[in-house]
């Protein structure tokens, strides 16, 4: 069954000088949230931005894929560490998603964990959103 999620925002002026704020969305997880241009191609200054976003998305996606995919072949994680940094080019756009995961998973090798690792990456919804788009890399390790 297919799920819709929604978010409101309300901005006031222009792109430079102006501002915004996501309101609460529905399901009351977080808002209101302000964001602004210079949030989003300069200093944060307490507010977010579109990037910060897709980022936290992009990060708890993939790990909820990498999950996943770790105990349909036998070995649930333990823990995921996940991060994602997406990258804004103003006048160009999001170039870049760089995602970075580190796993505590048992009875598993750092070989088939950073193949697990790199099909998540290839197959997280968020990820498959992006793809043709912008650059996508990781860098997967087993906590040591």
């Amino acid at each position: 069954m297919a799920t819709e999620r929604s978010a409101q925002v309300v901005w006031t002026g222009d792109l430079m000088s102006g501002a915004g704020e996501i309101q609460e969305v529905p399901s009351g997880a977080f808002g209101p949230l302000h964001v602004s241009w210079a949030s989003r191609a300069e200093a944060p200054n307490g507010k977010t931005s579109p990037e910060e976003l897709i980022a936290a998305a992009h990060a708890s996606c993939y790990a909820m894929q990498l999950s996943n995919l770790l105990a349909k072949a036998g070995s649930p994680p333990e823990q995921l560490s996940t991060s994602a940094t997406v990258t804004f080019v103003p006048g160009t756009g999001i170039t870049k998603s760089v995602l970075t995961v580190v796993g505590t998973v048992p009875g598993l090798d750092e070989a088939a964990f950073v193949a697990k690792a790199e099909e998540a990456k290839e197959t997280c919804p968020v990820s498959n959103a992006l793809k043709g788009n912008v650059e996508l890399t990781l860098a997967a390790r087993l906590q040591s």
